[in-house]
Order: structure tokens, then sequence, then C-alpha cells
């Protein structure tokens, strides 16, 4: 006789005198890549969402949900670092006349740029 595990798809394996199932998490869709947006989300995921987290890591989503982060992150910190440098002039001239005032401003709108993104999509 079967058990239900059998009768759906699943088997054993033996131990010693023991059967123990054959457990593996489902195969992740694709390859995808996670860079320090998507991995400072996985770390806040874990600290604070831990159910949405680990229903995430078990449905094998994980990975292609911190990828869309990572992508949505890098798009909103790419168009906020553009736009704020067009809006201050910190252009090309300015890297060629002046190049520690354009390092400064661009540090400045990059760090701007970051903690937006973090709200946004990161701590949110």
């Amino acid at each position: 006789m079967k058990t239900i595990f059998e009768n759906n798809g699943g088997t054993y394996t033996q131990v010693s005198d023991y059967l123990l199932p054959n457990l593996s998490l489902p195969a992740e869709e694709k390859e995808t890549n996670i860079g320090v947006w998507a991995m400072r989300h996985k770390q806040y995921l874990k600290q604070n969402h831990k159910v949405h987290y680990y229903n995430l890591l078990t449905s094998g989503k994980l990975n292609s949900y911190l990828a869309d982060i990572e992508e949505q992150a890098q798009n909103l910190f790419s168009r906020l670092v553009k736009d704020l440098a067009e809006k201050e002039n910190v252009t090309e001239k300015l890297k060629s006349d002046n190049p520690m005032l354009w390092v400064q401003k661009m540090n400045n709108i990059r760090n701007r740029a970051t903690e937006i993104v973090n709200e946004q999509v990161i701590y949110n």
C-alpha cells in the first residue's frame, strides 16, 4: 500500500532502519543577477518580513523576485542620478573645468539617489 506522499510522486531513501523522504526545493525559473540592491532587500525581508521571505524561498521564486527588485532599484537610481545632475547643472564641462567640484556634486547626488531608492524600493 502506497502512502499519500508516494501517490503524489514522492520517493524515499533508506538510511539504516529508517525511510527518509527525498525532499528538495523547486528549481528556480532562471539564473538571475543578484546585486547589492537585491542583497539589501533580501536582508531586510529576512529580518522584518520572515513569512514573505520563506514563502518566496520555498516556492522557488526568491531569486526572480530579487532580480526584479535589483532591476527596479538600478533603473530608479540611474534615472535619479541623471535627472538630479541635469537639474543641478553638473555637466561634462564642469567635470573638465573643476574636477574636484564635479566629484563633490556627483557624490552628493549619488548619496541622495541611494537614500531615495532605499526608501522607495529596498526598505519598503
